[in-house]
């Protein structure tokens, strides 16, 4: 079973207040990068895994999409979500991503927005979407970018330049690594680049787009507190099909 972090109370109240959980899609950053990346969604079937409080779901109903269903792990963030949303068309479940089962062909789109990180066999978990899915659907996800899961030790290393360089530990090590981020012992786990792609590609996907993602000159305008993230990606946007 995965680590359920988002129900210890203190991770959860600091999660609730990030902009992404406040503002919903629109206080996440890569979200117009993740836009361009979506089909069309009039009529879909959608699963969405690891829902959070419903925010995409509520936002591909709108864009058309026949039924959205949203998984997630954590009861705090399916009872947010239930009780955020007034729409038939959406059902919010329980799930465990590492147990998931889906039917064969049930689903004409799949999306997850930074989750499948906290996945151990991520191998499986594709294997299990690729088969939940009709011929030419697509897949589009995002998780943390192993550079930036990959330090073992905190804080910034400084170049002879006087730049801030991050310092990057044990990256072909894979594995669960432990984090302090609004809560301590937080277990996420560590895939290089390649294993991610590969897995997606023994599944059966054909891999349509790889982002690594980092912010345009516009929003680093906005938000000066983005500038980090132009010195290491701190995501991975991936879309691939079936």
């Amino acid at each position: 079973m995965a680590q359920n972090i988002y129900d210890t109370p203190d991770f959860f109240a600091g999660y609730s207040r990030l902009a992404r959980s406040v503002y919903g899609l629109d206080g996440a950053p890569e979200w117009p990068s993740i836009r361009a990346l979506l089909p069309d969604l009039p009529g879909k079937r959608v699963v969405d895994l690891g829902c959070g409080f419903g925010w995409f779901a509520r936002w591909a109903r709108r864009q058309g999409a026949a039924h959205v269903l949203g998984l997630d792990l954590s009861e705090n963030m399916i009872g947010r979500a239930r009780a955020e949303t007034r729409d038939g068309g959406i059902d919010y479940v329980i799930a465990d991503l590492e147990t998931l089962q889906l039917e064969e062909a049930a689903f004409d789109f799949a999306y997850s927005s930074l989750a499948l990180h906290y996945i151990e066999d991520f191998g499986r978990l594709v294997a299990v979407v690729h088969r939940a899915l009709v011929a030419g659907a697509h897949f589009v996800f995002t998780i943390e970018h192993p550079i930036f899961m990959a330090p073992a030790r905190p804080g910034w290393a400084v170049g002879a330049d006087g730049r801030r360089t991050w310092p990057v530990d044990g990256y072909a090590v894979e594995g669960p690594r432990v984090t302090d981020w609004l809560a301590e012992g937080v277990v996420k786990q560590h895939r290089r680049l390649g294993t991610t792609l590969n897995a997606l590609i023994a599944a059966g996907f054909a891999i349509r787009h790889v982002e690594e993602w980092s912010p345009a000159p516009a929003q680093l305008a906005a938000q000066p507190a983005l500038a980090d993230e132009v010195e290491r990606p701190m995501m991975l946007l991936v879309s691939a099909q079936r």
